[in-house]
C-alpha cells in the first residue's frame, strides 16, 4: 500500500501548530500527531508592527524542533503558512528569509482570503456533517487573532463572505492599551464588536434568517468539542450551553475557570473574547444551533494537499464558491447577470478550443470566468472610465479563495478589456511577473474577442461553436439577427488576438430560416 506522510504547519498569531497526516488511499486522511507551542506573535505585530528579536528566536527554535519531528516521521512533503501576525509585519520578507536560513523551513504568507478559504476547507474535511448543515441557511464564523470572517450559505451555495477586524488578539491589545477593568471587559468588547456588526447586518443580513452557526477558532473550540463529546454524540450546542459558559466565566475566578474548562489560565482572556463574539453574532443572526467541528487551519492545509495529489474526490465544488463570491460582488455594483452568463459561455468556448495554443490550465480558466463576471462593475461609478474603475473595485475587494496576486491578474484583465493594453515593463503594470503578464495578455485577448460578439448587449445568439484549424480559429454562430455591429468590433479586436496567439479569428454566421 502506498502511504504518504504530510506535515501541515500553522504559524499563527497566538500559537505554532504542526499536524502530521497519513494518506493511505483515496479519501483517506488520518491525523497521526499534533504538536503545538504557545507563542504570542500577534501582540507584537498588532502593537508595534514587528516581531521582537526574542520572539523571532523562539519562533525559529520551535520550527527547528518541528523539522526534527518531521524527520522522525519520514515526512515526504510539508506546507508551512504564516497568517496575520506574519502578514501584517512591516518586514515580512525579512522574517520569512530568517526563518528559512535558520530552520530550513519555508514559511509562505497567506492572504486573508486564502487563509479563510483553507479554514473553510478544514470544515469541509468533516464530510457528510458539513454537506448536510450547509443545505440550510448557515453562517461560518472564523475567528482569528487579527480578524473574523463571516460567510453565509444557502442551499449549499456561498451567498457572501466578509472580513471584519475583530480578531481576538487585536481586541485583547485594545483592552490592554485602554487598561480596561475586568468588570467592564464584556461591555467594551460588545461596543467594539457591535459598531461593526450593526453595519454588517444592514448590508448583508437584512431579512435573512440564519439557522445554523459553524464556529472555527483556536480558543473556544477545544472546550466546545469536549462538550459535544460529553453529550453522547450530540453534534450541536444549544443556546443554553453558552449561557452556562458565560455563567462560569462571570462567577468563578481564573483558577476555577481553568479547571472547569480544562484550559490553561493564560488562555482565559482569549476564550472570553471569543465567547463574547460568538454570543453577539448568534444573537444578531437569531441562530438556533451552533456546530464547532474542532478543526484548525492545519486540517485545511492537509485537505488542499490531498486535493492536489488527487487523493480526495472533491464532492463539494469549491471553485463554484469563488464564482459565487464574484457574482455577489457584481450584484452589489448592479452587474448584468444575464449578459455575464452569455459572455461566460463565449469566453470558455474560445478558451477550451485554444488549449493547445495558449497552454493555460484550470486555474487560468477560473480567472477568465471571474473577469467576465466583474468586467463591467466599474459602470456603477463611471460610464466613461469603466476599465480603471472596474480595476479599482476588483483590487479593493477580497475574493475568497484567490490570492492578492491572482486578484491582480483578474483586475488587469478587466481593465484592459476596456482600455489600451499596457505591455510588460511599461508604466501601469506594477511589479507583475513575466508569467502573470502573459496570462493577462492571453485572457484579455480572449475576453475582448468574446465581448465583441455581444457588443450590442442584446444577446443576439446564445450558441457559439469554435474550431481551431491550423492558424485560424473558426467561430460559427446561428442567428437571423443583423450582426453588423458585432462584426465591426470583432474585426477591431482580432488584431490583438492574432498578436498574442498568432491565430486569426474568423467569424461565420449561419442564418436559420
Amino acid at each position: 500500500m502506498n502511504v504518504r506522510t504530510f506535515a501541515a504547519i500553522d504559524v499563527g498569531s497566538y500559537e505554532l501548530t504542526m499536524k502530521i497526516f497519513e494518506f493511505s488511499g483515496r479519501d483517506s486522511m488520518k491525523e497521526i500527531d499534533c504538536v503545538s507551542k504557545r507563542l504570542d506573535l500577534g501582540s507584537d505585530t498588532y502593537a508595534m508592527g514587528k516581531i521582537s528579536n526574542e520572539k523571532m528566536d523562539e519562533l525559529c527554535r520551535t520550527l527547528k524542533d518541528f523539522s526534527d519531528i518531521m524527520r522522525t516521521y519520514r515526512v515526504k512533503d510539508y506546507k508551512a503558512y504564516g497568517t496575520s501576525a506574519i502578514r501584517e509585519t512591516e518586514n515580512t520578507t525579512i522574517v520569512q528569509d530568517q526563518i528559512a536560513q535558520r530552520t530550513g523551513i519555508r514559511v509562505e504568507t497567506l492572504g486573508n482570503a486564502e487563509q479563510r478559504f483553507l479554514d473553510y476547507k478544514s470544515v469541509a474535511s468533516k464530510g457528510e456533517s458539513f454537506r448536510k448543515i450547509i443545505e440550510e441557511k448557515t453562517a461560518i464564523l472564523d475567528i482569528g487573532g487579527g480578524s473574523i470572517q463571516l460567510s453565509l450559505f444557502d442551499k449549499d451555495t456561498l451567498v457572501s463572505t466578509q472580513n471584519l477586524r475583530l480578531g481576538v488578539l487585536r481586541l485583547q491589545e485594545y483592552l490592554n492599551r485602554f487598561a480596561v477593568k475586568s468588570s467592564h471587559t464584556e461591555d467594551l468588547i460588545n461596543e467594539m464588536a457591535m459598531a461593526r456588526l450593526d453595519t454588517y447586518k444592514k448590508l448583508y443580513l437584512k431579512d435573512k434568517e440564519i439557522r445554523n452557526l459553524i464556529v472555527v477558532d483556536d480558543y473556544l473550540s477545544p472546550w466546545a468539542v469536549r462538550k459535544q463529546e460529553a453529550g453522547k454524540g450530540k453534534k450541536f450546542l444549544e443556546t443554553a450551553d453558552f449561557e452556562r459558559l458565560f455563567e462560569v466565566l462571570h462567577s468563578k475566578n481564573p483558577v476555577q475557570i481553568a479547571r472547569a474548562m480544562e484550559i490553561s489560565e493564560e488562555r482565559i482572556p482569549l476564550v472570553f473574547i471569543s465567547a463574547v463574539l460568538i454570543k453577539n453574532i448568534a444573537e444578531l443572526m437569531g441562530i438556533q444551533r451552533i456546530w464547532v467541528p474542532g478543526v484548525t487551519l492545519c486540517d485545511g492545509i492537509a485537505y488542499e494537499y490531498a486535493e492536489k495529489i488527487r487523493m480526495f474526490g472533491g464532492e463539494h465544488d469549491f471553485e463554484e464558491d469563488i464564482i459565487a463570491c464574484a457574482v455577489n460582488i457584481s450584484k452589489r455594483y448592479m452587474g448584468n447577470r444575464k449578459r455575464s452568463d452569455v459572455l461566460e459561455k463565449f469566453t470558455t468556448t474560445i478558451f477550451d478550443s485554444m488549449r493547445r495554443v495558449h497552454g493555460l490550465g484550470k486555474r487560468e480558466r477560473l480567472y477568465l470566468r471571474l473577469a467576465v463576471i466583474l468586467h463591467e462593475c466599474g459602470k456603477y461609478i463611471s460610464l466613461v472610465d469603466i476599465g480603471e474603475t472596474s480595476f479599482q473595485i476588483v483590487m479593493s475587494t477580497e475574493i475568497i479563495g484567490i490570492s492578492r496576486q491572482e486578484r491582480e491578474i483578474v483586475a488587469n484583465i478587466v481593465r484592459f478589456n476596456h482600455s489600451k493594453f499596457v505591455y510588460d515593463g511599461q508604466t501601469g503594470m506594477g511589479s507583475m511577473s513575466r508569467g502573470s503578464f502573459l496570462v493577462v495578455a492571453k485572457l484579455t485577448a480572449i475576453l475582448r474577442l468574446a465581448n465583441s460578439l455581444d457588443r450590442s448587449h442584446k444577446q443576439k445568439f446564445g450558441g457559439l461553436k469554435a474550431v481551431l484549424k491550423e492558424n485560424q480559429l473558426i467561430l460559427t454562430v446561428d442567428t437571423q439577427e443583423d450582426l453588423t455591429l458585432e462584426k465591426g468590433f470583432f474585426e477591431a479586436n482580432s488584431d490583438f488576438f492574432k498578436e498574442v496567439f498568432s491565430v486569426e479569428p474568423v467569424l461565420k454566421q449561419r442564418k436559420i430560416f
